[in-house]
């Protein structure tokens, strides 16, 4: 790998504020990324206090600085700054068992807070929870004098950049150390601290920012580190609450975090199975948009009774800690009790989470977003000037952004203060548009006042699955079928697809009767890979018999590939020029044009799960290699985030294929690899493979392969994870995706709708609009029509041609060492 820089770069890395899981995450990505482009790269222990501290207690017996245990005589030639020659510096085991203010003075960290890491020093830190580096809020850095000796200990390990991963308030603290740093220099030379040498050295400080949060509360990026996993754990503990509450038709009260933003406990109440003997909240309390009538106690009950005479077995009110009335009066979760109890004579609990949303390991995203971000943060570093601002990381979708950092920190506490102030429409216009927009589906999808469109605007609109079962199927049907009864239309369930339409299997269902489908897997209405095609004929004489007025396809790329045949036929078909809409949903997420599909979340968590085992399994035995087969079709969407996710060394994929002398050459790393390792200290490894990776270089083969050359090095296993990527819950991100891009699909039917009626040209042209599958393109919604689509389209491969992900293959391979290894093999 080209490095990027000429002059070597020390970068140091600390975690700050509250711990979040994918912090280490993080931590990891910067070092792995940090060596890769040629830098040294330290970790400070214990957040900005460890910078203050430093390292003037370490025993000078010690000498930390030098690669420890490498079991290779490297050629002078060998640049000192290759992967090879930053393997490791002996402190990593201390930082990951907990072990650094151990007692034993032959190996501690007691009285070095500053600390060369290498490669294997941050080994397995992928899906561990919290910070292996320790955080903690320092009193001492807030003073100038504190700041002062932080100066000076980066100086002293000769640091000239630093990553911060904490909240709002640990990134002003950064912001604030770099725009001071000319003056703390100035003032190290005149107490005769640091010399001329020094002063011209490091007379600019680069820094960047990480955000480590659960609450999501940061602006400029749709989310921060630590968050997924946050919203993870509330949707286990209320799916976990909601048997009990059933059983004895209870009231659960659940207090989340959130001061200051009320994310957690929306998407929660979207997400969370709370809703009767199903899932969304029945009421929620944010602190962005209270209750607004002058009497909060009226409205919510109001709403809890209203569920309850419909049928509803069990009450949730999620309450964010920070909720509070109009007027600024807290609401507590002891108060709500209280009102459901004495006010509806409901036997009521409380249940506050606290610290267990914080713990855990990282979900998928949990890890992959840190991993994304710690990479760009290196970038950004090594392009820093004097003159450039200092830069926070955040993502927009699936986009990596780089945002100014203080003008981040300024609009999330412009959003509390506008709180402060009883300005909530400005305080909810300060959050992202996924944010109002999952607000306007919470309050669709629980509430059982009609908002009903004219009379003549009312639609039929026909709901089917076509395709592969994918997690959050059910709960976007969930929302269509409710968005309907709330708007006066007919939803007309089709099951079993094209073959079910064709059976006259069609159903009309209730708004009670779909309360429990927004946790349920697979596909309640039943679903396979028949097409329009098998009948075109049939099927518009069907769309007639049921008067359709619109349709809504969920499913994969065969749910695409029937809306472009159903588009395709309105020049001979009438009945198929109706309003249509594709929402994609499908494990694979290769539905072209698209970034994300429903159920790739799940998929990939599950595959992360299933991984996470699987490696336990192999660092067990200290030298074997399991080979893991993912599905996906011809799609390597699933292998490449997964190994991104798992921290894979090798990942095989349909668009890039194997060949002979690829398959050659990575058998050599692994060996090589294995060769580099502590003996009787090695790892067990992954290696992942799409399905349909190669026809001749089978999973079994390759395995095969392995386990022959390996020698006495490795052994070799193999996975086959099958449908188990498929099944299972659905993650909270599927589903809080699925209510918002379903409500979306429905509010384009009604509109497309419409237009159609005024229509007097009702050409296929005129038409086009009309037919369009909902696609997630960087940072925007888009409804694309499908005859676009298909221009994005590779028809033979079922796959999008050029999707956003096909780098990533690359990346997750450069951090499992393979690019730089491979140059060092092939220079001896």
């Amino acid at each position: 790998m080209t490095k990027l820089t000429t002059k070597k770069m020390k970068i140091a890395v600390l975690t700050s504020g509250g711990d979040s899981a994918g912090m280490n995450a993080a931590v990891r990505a910067v070092v792995k990324m940090g060596i890769l482009r040629g830098c040294e790269t330290w970790i400070v222990r214990e957040g900005y206090e460890g910078l203050v501290k430093g390292n003037t207690e370490a025993p000078e017996s010690q000498n930390h600085s030098t690669p420890q245990g490498n079991p290779i005589n490297l050629p002078e030639s060998l640049k000192d700054d290759t992967l090879v020659r930053n393997l490791r510096f002996g402190d990593g085991p201390l930082l990951r068992d907990g072990e650094g203010d151990t007692s034993d003075a032959s190996h501690s960290l007691k009285g070095r807070y500053i600390i060369r890491v290498g490669w294997d020093d941050v080994r397995g830190w992928m899906g561990e929870g919290g910070t292996f580096i320790g955080t903690a809020r320092s009193t001492t850095f807030r003073t100038t004098e504190g700041r002062l000796a932080a100066a000076r200990n980066l100086i002293k390990e000769g640091i000239d950049a630093l990553v911060v991963c904490g909240g709002d308030g640990s990134l002003t603290g950064a912001d604030k150390f770099r725009s001071e740093w000319p003056d703390h220099v100035k003032a190290l030379r005149a107490n005769g601290d640091i010399g001329d040498e020094e002063v011209e050295k490091y007379g600019h400080l680069k820094i960047v920012g990480l955000v480590g949060s659960i609450d999501n509360d940061m602006a400029l990026t749709d989310m921060t580190i630590g968050a997924p996993t946050a919203l993870h754990r509330i949707c286990e503990a209320i799916d976990n609450i909601n048997t009990t509450a059933a059983s004895h038709s209870r009231a659960f009260v659940v207090e989340v975090m959130g001061r200051h933003c009320g994310w957690l406990a929306l998407v929660a109440g979207i997400s969370a199975d709370a809703v009767a003997d199903s899932s969304g909240a029945d009421f929620i309390f944010i602190p962005e948009r209270p209750p607004s009538s002058d009497s909060w106690e009226e409205e919510m009950c109001a709403t809890v009774k209203a569920h309850r005479n419909v049928g509803k077995r069990k009450t949730i009110v999620i309450v964010a800690e920070g909720a509070h009335d109009k007027n600024l009066n807290a609401i507590r979760a002891d108060d709500v009790k209280k009102v459901l109890a004495e006010q509806l004579g409901l036997d009521t609990r409380v249940t506050t989470l606290g610290h267990v949303q914080r713990g855990g390991r990282p979900c998928a995203w949990d890890r992959i977003l840190p991993t994304l971000q710690g990479v760009e943060a290196v970038e950004v570093l090594l392009t820093a000037t004097p003159e450039t601002p200092s830069y926070v990381i955040g993502i927009s979708e699936n986009k990596v952004t780089r945002v100014p950092l203080m003008e981040a920190v300024l609009k999330t506490q412009e959003a509390a203060k506008a709180i402060s102030e009883k300005n909530f429409e400005k305080a909810m216009s300060l959050r992202d548009s996924e944010f109002s927009e999952s607000l306007e589906a919470f309050m669709a999808i629980s509430t059982l006042d009609k908002r009903l469109a004219a009379e003549n605007d009312r639609l039929r609109i026909a709901i089917m699955h076509v395709g592969a079962a994918a997690g959050g199927m059910n709960a976007a049907t969930r929302t269509a079928i409710r968005f309907c009864h709330l708007r006066g239309h007919t939803p007309l369930s089709i099951h079993n697809g094209f073959k079910g339409l064709l059976n006259d299997h069609i159903t009309n269902p209730s708004w009670l009767g779909v309360d429990n489908w927004m946790t349920r897997g697979g596909s309640e209405l039943g679903t396979n890979r028949v097409l329009p095609s098998i009948d075109l004929g049939a099927i518009a004489a069907k769309f007639q018999t049921h008067s359709f007025d619109a349709l809504l396809i969920i499913g994969g790329f065969e749910a695409f590939s029937a809306l472009l045949e159903l588009e395709e036929a309105r020049a001979s078909y009438p009945a198929f020029r109706i309003p249509m809409v594709h929402l994609p949903a499908t494990i694979s997420n290769n539905v072209p044009l698209t970034d994300y599909s429903l159920g790739s979340d799940t998929s990939l968590n599950a595959l992360v799960d299933a991984c996470d085992a699987i490696k336990q399994s192999a660092s067990a035995s200290r030298n074997r290699v399991f080979v893991v087969e993912t599905q996906g079709g011809k799609c390597g969407y699933i292998a490449a985030l997964g190994a991104l996710a798992t921290g894979a060394v090798l990942v095989y994929t349909p668009e890039v294929g194997i060949s002979l002398d690829g398959l050659r050459n990575d058998v050599k790393f692994v060996k090589e690899r294995y060769g580099l390792d502590v003996r009787g200290k090695s790892e067990g490894r992954l290696v992942l493979r799409n399905e349909k990776a190669s026809d001749i270089y089978t999973t079994e083969i390759i395995t095969k392969i392995l386990k022959e050359e390996g020698g006495s090095l490795f052994d070799s296993r193999s996975a086959s994870l099958g449908h188990t990527l498929q099944g299972g819950i659905p993650s909270p991100m599927d589903r809080a995706r699925a209510v918002r891009l379903s409500m979306k699909c429905m509010t384009f039917l009604e509109e497309q709708a419409v237009r159609i009626k005024g229509l007097k040209d009702k050409s296929r042209k005129a038409l086009k609009p009309s037919a369009a599958v909902i696609t997630i393109q960087g940072s925007q919604i888009v409804l694309s029509p499908v005859g676009d689509v298909e221009e994005a389209a590779d028809m033979k491969n079922r796959r999008g041609i050029d999707p956003w992900w096909s780098g990533l293959k690359d990346l997750a391979e450069t951090l499992g060492g393979k690019t730089d290894l491979m140059e060092y093999v092939d220079s001896i």
